[in-house]
């Protein structure tokens, strides 16, 4: 859950300002940031070219790499893993498996990026019947038919004190889901429990191509809730390309004229595109405006002009900083962390349902064992 997001960066954290030698771990694999070991390291990550997306690929996709120039994949990309007799195609464990230990604080935790209806969507498809059938739970046998339900149950215990849902495609957007779920937050008692929800919402650069005057239209409303504390995720994805980089640039420039207007906080998302980011960011948006760089995976040169343009600006963390694939996002911690004088300007993010942290299973003695459907989907109950 976000709890277990929390832990890990916050153990990431304190590990890079105790060591000398900064590491980035993955299980009991490291990958030591040394002269002498770096370039070891980035030739095993060269052997694997079929592997190099570390953001959306499952865990049992990422290359599992030592500190020797060896690639530790051992099945073609788009290819099912063959398990002999035992695979017998995909297996639903059941729904206990989805409840993780609340961990040792009392700390209360924000989750700054997350996908609640993508994630709800994702367990009702694969628990038709959604019965808690947790013995520990308060809420044992407690059939989860709602939304709200499904929240109540998973977050019980796990000190989640806000949420902050992102909405980002036009289906889900015009299809107004997003007012339901805010209004709910409005009712007394809240239909949320005790935890706080809140929401962003923006069209996502994948699909930018769909971005239109109702759409805009519709941002401009969410935007005057009660519980809308800005707009995203938007931004370039030049990774995947899914819209065209030229419509991408317009359908941002759109929104962050928006967002200027009506001086609400913005969610950006960006990948492979950070000459345009920048520029279109220095360009339109005032320097003290309040900006997220959502799940933050590009180079430590990119936060840094961010980050000394924007003093309002944050880094967002999500369990990508795990990935022995990706060296930025824990690069960039290293360096903010090594400012004493400087606040930290990093958020926890779980961007759920994805973004599983790849050493969860390591890091949590409690869940060792156990299975669950993640593997990129329900990422938040991880």
């Amino acid at each position: 859950m976000t709890t277990t997001s929390s832990r890990f960066a916050g153990a990431l954290l304190r590990r890079y300002v105790c060591e000398h030698v900064p590491t980035i771990r993955s299980g009991t694999r490291s990958l030591v940031s040394s002269h002498k070991s770096l370039p070891q390291a980035q030739k095993s990550l060269n052997l694997c070219k079929s592997h190099r997306d570390p953001i959306s690929a499952p865990r049992s996709r990422i290359c599992r790499i030592s500190n020797t120039p060896r690639s530790y994949c051992t099945y073609p990309p788009n290819k099912s893993r063959k398990m002999g007799k035992k695979n017998k195609g995909p297996s639903t464990p059941p729904s206990s498996s989805l409840i993780l230990p609340a961990p040792p604080t009392s700390k209360p935790i924000v989750d700054t990026h997350t996908h609640l209806a993508s994630t709800f969507k994702e367990y009702q498809d694969r628990y038709a019947t959604r019965t808690a059938d947790v013995n520990d739970l308060p809420t044992q046998g407690k059939t989860i038919e709602t939304v709200y339900d499904f929240a109540n149950v998973m977050y019980e215990g796990k000190a989640v004190e806000a949420i902050v849902d992102v909405w980002c495609e036009h289906t889900q957007i015009k299809s107004r889901l997003w007012k339901e779920y805010a209004d709910a937050a409005l009712d007394t008692p809240s239909k949320w429990g005790s935890m706080e929800y809140h929401f962003v919402i923006g069209i996502h650069p994948h699909e930018a191509k769909d971005y239109d005057d109702e759409v805009e239209a519709i941002l401009a409303e969410a935007a005057a809730h009660p519980r809308c504390v800005g707009l995203g995720e938007m931004g370039l994805d030049y990774h995947y390309s899914l819209s065209p980089h030229d419509v991408q640039q317009a359908v941002l420039r759109r929104q962050l004229e928006l967002a200027v207007k009506l001086d609400k906080p913005l969610t950006i998302h960006t990948r492979e595109a950070e000459e345009d980011t920048e520029r279109l960011l220095k360009e339109i948006v005032p320097k003290d405006h309040k900006i997220h760089i959502h799940c933050f995976t590009d180079s430590p040169e990119f936060a840094r002009r961010l980050l000394e343009w924007f003093p309002n600006l944050y880094i967002g963390v999500t369990g990508v900083v795990t990935y022995t694939t990706n060296a930025n996002t824990a690069q960039v911690v290293r360096e903010l962390v090594a400012e004493p004088e400087s606040k930290l300007r990093i958020v926890l993010e779980t961007d759920a349902p994805y973004m599983v942290p790849a050493n969860i299973y390591d890091s949590v003695p409690a869940i060792k064992g156990k299975r669950f459907p993640i593997h990129g989907r329900l990422c938040r109950l991880a």
